[in-house]
């Protein structure tokens, strides 16, 4: 699949990103979330990154599933996510287009 990069500024919080895109004339919209989780809330003292992450994301909203985790800093990582039914209609895209 090819990917565009867009540029987020990294602000607190979640950034909720709608994308509408038109590919071979047919239009479709996609659905992102950035958000930024900082490693002082991980409720699990661990000097493991990768299990705080999953800690964190253990009670996330099963409306959205993880897409890219991006390259952390020393206070946090931001984690992209997209929404479910999203992602199964870039599947269905994907082995349209092959």
């Amino acid at each position: 699949m090819a990917h565009i990069a867009i540029p987020i500024p990294m602000m607190p919080g979640k950034q909720d990103i709608e994308i509408e895109v038109t590919i071979n004339g047919k239009r479709q919209e996609l659905h992102y979330r950035v958000e930024l989780f900082y490693w002082e809330d991980c409720n699990i003292p661990t000097i493991d990154r990768v299990d705080c992450i999953r800690q964190m994301l253990a009670g996330y909203d099963q409306d959205w599933t993880l897409y890219y985790i991006g390259s952390p800093t020393e206070q946090f990582v931001p984690i992209t996510f997209v929404k479910r039914e999203d992602l199964a209609k870039q599947r269905r895209l994907l082995v349209e287009g092959a």
